[in-house]
């Protein structure tokens, strides 16, 4: 059961695992994310009849996939940097 429930989240919210990994920009694909996420949110809220669980649910899906989007990025631009410099040049050194 703990395998299933692994699998099905890293079929959906691991990019590289998600079909969504197939689309070549970075940002198109935090873009379908959010579109998916506010579809997601749109349903659960009108499932409960609240617009207050509208709108909490916006807030924590936007936050929750920023904080996702920018790790990755960040842990991306580290990588692709590291790799095509060698080492990291940081304010100061010389």
């Amino acid at each position: 059961m703990k395998k299933i429930i692994v699998d099905s989240w890293a079929s959906i919210m691991i990019m590289e695992k998600s079909p969504l990994g197939n689309i070549p920009n970075l940002m198109v694909r935090h873009m379908a994310f959010q579109i998916l996420a506010w579809m997601w949110c749109i349903i659960f809220s009108m499932i409960v009849g609240s617009y207050l669980a509208f709108g909490i649910s916006v807030i924590a899906h936007t936050l929750l996939l920023a904080g996702i989007f920018i790790t990755f990025s960040t842990y991306h631009t580290a990588n692709s940097l590291g790799s095509k410099q060698g080492t990291f040049e940081y304010r100061g050194d010389e």
